[in-house]
C-alpha cells in the first residue's frame, strides 16, 4: 500500500524542509532546506491522496542530500 502525502511532508519536515513561499501553484508545494538549496522537491497532491513512487523517490533523494551534507558539515 503506498504512503500518503501527508507521511512524505512528516518526512520532509523532520529532515528540517520547509515550504517555500509563493512557489508552487494550486496542490504543488515546493520544499526548501538551507544546507542543499539545490534540491527542492516539488510535492503535489492533498494530504489524503496516496503518494505517487515518483514522489517517494523524489522525498528520499532529498532527505538523503540533507544527511550527506550534515555528514559533510561535521567533519
Amino acid at each position: 500500500m503506498p504512503r500518503k502525502i501527508r507521511q512524505l511532508l512528516a518526512e520532509l519536515r523532520r529532515a528540517g524542509f520547509a515550504p517555500l513561499p509563493r512557489r508552487g501553484k494550486g496542490s504543488h508545494t515546493v520544499w526548501g532546506h538551507p544546507l542543499v538549496p539545490a534540491v527542492q522537491p516539488t510535492i503535489a497532491g492533498r494530504d489524503g491522496d496516496d503518494a505517487k513512487p515518483y514522489q517517494e523517490r523524489e522525498v528520499r533523494t532529498a532527505v538523503a542530500a540533507v544527511e550527506a551534507a550534515r555528514a559533510a558539515e561535521s567533519e
